[in-house]
């Protein structure tokens, strides 16, 4: 393999550095360009392309065009492919130092004669390509005719994109009119409004095929980087041809000292025989004899396209490791996806269409991050192969779907003349739904097929979906299907699997929502306890999305969603209850009418009105929202809007509160005998006796709104209150003082402080060694050079 390297090597060592200075006898033939088409050039140069990099997916598209055309021509005239045995595209780029970098594109496909030279390369969007499509259109084969993508004459002008100078060595393929070919020289500037074409001075290099060079622009030099050419050719041209793509790369290896001079001996020669791969392998067997080595330049030849487009392939041929190596080395992602969905389709406009989409393991951290319009920057659109465009512009997919990741590959699309972008196409309009239809089948697959699969794919996407069936409503149904929820009686439950475990007579959904809050404590919530404790399911909804998901949704197989934190609770059975609970249920409402009046005094700003209720079990009080109210829930996620101006409506639902007391409850039963015993208006008040029931009640509210998710008025005078109380219970005074005493501030000092030196690193110290530090002592002295104050030295 090392052998075969070099001798590719060799066979593209030689440079067309001669172009610059041909030879003087060479016939050379200087032509103007047509009518228009310099100026046009110049549109081409520097108007048409939005971004340089295209140059090299355009040279590459010929240079695949040239070997298609080849393989076609061989199917009638054998003797085309004399010259060069193998059908390949190679790209070198070349530094150097006394001059501008070069990168050398050569092909072995059908070449051209210097007629053709000056026919396809000094006319504008003149293109042999497309005469040799009309001629195979009409022969008895046409097989792979639909692989030549576009006009050479038009994409060879973006190599000025890049290049000062562009020469184009071409020699013809051998035929029965050519049978000795020449090789012949193309050349042309940026500036020029005129090109040169005389036989190459080299004589015949390349045996058959194109060479295109390009001397660099001064601010094109990053294209001699080996890493920026790989990029360029894996995001635009690795697909793009079905013959083999090599581009040049160097690396140092440390090799024995005899095979590292046999490795310089072959980097300079051209040409490689048997003998050379016999020196190899005894400079192999010798390696143990001796320890020397030396590092040499390995030059080498790197495959680009070594595989293949997997979705050209029947999905039945494709292996798991096949697609999962396939997408790694397309997005970089290195984590296996979940899941795929190989297909073909005819989006009905005429336009079939071939693509893979991935669902990828994990969410990028920048998803949340962007818009509602999504970024869509892992679709890629290809025709034929060859990328054209992430974008899709208005009809770009919805931000839930932006995520996924796509390769669809167009059998023909209108593009606009650079190629870069799309012509206004019914296909376009027709992709986002047909995206979104697949991934939607391939979801509602792994749900119904794979419960695993489906459960760990809901860690990732659950909030997905239910932005999914917020903002499309197209879709809204069957993304709804795909959402799980926690419930008071199991986890991950949908809404299809809650209707099926509704009881008899219930006619809602009953949620609760409280964002934030885990699945634990919304379980514990005093609006679901009698709920929970009578056997009704109730959907806890913890995440942020989850109210606006219900809020949309509204209803689910025509069965409505039921807020339990809301007043007007209805079970469904109670048209069930027998006579001696509805008489009852009035003589607790007559019972505890004083109580109810006491507490309408006491919150009339809190809450609208008290009433008995028929929710709670254990506790002894909750406020819940009105019809037209606010829950805590809904309090929370318009705090969080910055809009500090919301309206008189926005007020008005906040006040829109009812506090329900639980009549079983000994706290209630307390609460409504201290407030009969209170003096009637005729009788004498008893002011202390008020002032601890309405401390006592003003704290039962407050609790009641902290333990219902809302927030107190007035929170320092609510922990004030439980303060005295808490004083009350413990036998400890509640005027007693506490000690208050603190230090006071230093006076004021307005001097700005000195910078101070760093600290040092604690660590320092044990990261260097300890050095002595070094002490002198200065003795001072008189004008004469006598010290003032003597000091003995010893030393001396």
């Amino acid at each position: 393999m090392r052998a075969f390297t070099y001798v590719l090597f060799g066979l593209t060592l030689l440079t067309p550095s001669v172009f610059a200075s041909p030879d003087a006898s060479a016939d050379k033939q200087k032509h103007d360009y047509q009518s228009d088409v310099a100026r046009l050039r110049k549109i081409v140069i520097n108007s048409l392309y939005s971004h340089k990099d295209v140059f090299l997916r355009e040279l590459v598209s010929n240079a695949n065009d040239a070997l298609e055309k080849l393989r076609l021509t061989a199917l009638t005239e054998k003797e085309v492919l004399g010259g060069a045995e193998n059908l390949n595209i190679t790209i070198k780029a070349v530094k150097e130092e006394d001059g501008p970098g070069r990168i050398i594109i050569t092909d072995t496909g059908i070449g051209m004669t210097p007629e053709e030279l000056t026919k396809n390369l000094g006319t504008l969007a003149k293109s042999g390509t497309t005469e040799f499509l009309q001629k195979a259109e009409t022969s008895a084969d046409t097989a792979g005719a639909g692989n030549l993508i576009g006009a050479f004459g038009l994409g060879f002008y973006s190599s000025f994109l890049v290049a000062d100078h562009v020469y184009v060595s071409s020699v013809a393929a051998k035929s029965l009119k050519n049978p000795e070919p020449t090789q012949y020289v193309f050349s042309s500037s940026a500036d020029e409004s005129s090109f040169e074409v005389y036989p190459d001075p080299r004589g015949n290099t390349l045996g058959r095929g194109t060479e295109i060079t390009l001397v660099l622009k001064d601010d094109a030099l990053e294209y001699l980087e080996t890493l920026r050419l790989t990029d360029l050719i894996n995001k635009h041209s690795s697909f793009s041809s079905s013959f083999p793509i090599y581009l040049f790369t160097q690396r140092l290896e440390t090799v024995p000292v005899e095979e590292a001079e046999v490795v310089e001996t072959l980097a300079a020669k051209p040409e490689s025989d048997d003998e050379d791969e016999v020196v190899i392998e005894e400079a192999a067997e010798e390696k143990e004899k001796t320890a020397e080595t030396k590092t040499v330049m390995i030059d080498e030849w790197v495959q680009m396209n070594a595989q293949a487009p997997i979705w050209t392939r029947d999905p039945k041929t494709v292996t798991d490791e096949e697609y999962e190596a396939f997408y790694s080395a397309t997005w970089k992602d290195y984590e296996k996806p979940l899941a795929w969905h190989h297909f073909t389709g005819d989006s009905g406009s005429g336009v079939s269409f071939r693509a893979i989409i991935y669902i990828p393991s994990r969410l990028d951290e920048s998803y949340w991050r962007e818009g509602l319009e999504g970024s869509n920057k892992d679709l890629r659109l290809m025709v034929k192969r060859t990328f054209i465009t992430n974008s899709l512009g208005e009809d770009s997919l919805p931000k839930w779907a932006s995520w996924v990741k796509v390769v669809i590959d167009a059998d023909d699309l209108p593009l606009n003349v650079s190629r870069e972008t799309l012509q206004s196409n019914k296909f376009l309009k027709q992709l986002r739904s047909i995206i979104v239809r697949r991934l939607l089948q391939t979801l509602a697959r792994i749900q119904d097929e794979d419960k695993d699969k489906f459960e760990e794919l809901s860690k990732v996407y659950a909030n997905v979906f239910r932005l999914g069936a917020v903002e499309d409503v197209k879709s809204r149904d069957k993304l709804a299907t795909l959402v799980r929820f926690p419930t008071t009686q199991r986890n991950n439950t949908s809404l299809d699997e809650y209707l099926e475990n509704k009881k008899q007579g219930q006619k809602q959904i009953f949620y609760l929502a409280d964002m934030g809050k885990s699945e634990s404590d919304l379980a514990k919530s005093v609006f679901v306890e009698k709920l929970h404790a009578r056997g009704y399911e109730v959907l806890l909804l913890g995440q942020p999305l989850d109210e606006v998901f219900v809020q949309n949704l509204k209803k689910w197989k025509k069965v409505p969603f039921q807020d339990v934190a809301k007043a007007g609770l209805k079970f469904g059975d109670e048209e069930l209850d027998p006579k001696e609970e509805k008489e009852q249920q009035k003589q607790l409402t007559e019972e505890y009418k004083p109580l109810m009046d006491w507490l309408r005094k006491e919150s009339n700003e809190i809450v609208r009105d008290v009433v008995i209720s028929n929710r709670l079990v254990t506790s002894s009080c909750a406020i819940v929202a009105d019809a037209h109210g606010y829950t805590a829930n809904i309090e929370k996620m318009m705090s969080a809007n910055n809009n500090p101006n919301k309206g008189l409506m926005h007020e008005f639902a906040k006040k829109q509160k009812i506090l329900e007391i639980n009549p079983r409850s000994p706290l209630i039963e307390g609460l409504l005998k201290r407030v009969k015993q209170l003096p009637d208006e005729d009788e004498e008040r008893d002011l202390d006796a008020e002032d601890e029931l309405k401390e006592v009640t003003s704290v039962l509210i407050d609790g009641a709104l902290v333990r219902s998710g809302f927030g107190v008025n007035d929170s320092n005078e609510f922990f004030t209150r439980v303060d005295r109380i808490l004083r009350r219970s413990l036998g400890v005074s509640e005027t007693a003082p506490t000690d208050t005493t603190v230090k006071p501030a230093p006076p004021v000092d307005p001097k700005l402080p000195t910078e101070e030196e760093p600290e040092e690193d604690p660590m320092m110290q044990f990261m260097q060694p300890k050095q002595e530090q070094a002490h002198w002592e200065v003795e001072e002295i008189d004008e004469e050079g006598n010290p003032v104050n003597p000091t003995h030295h010893d030393e001396l």
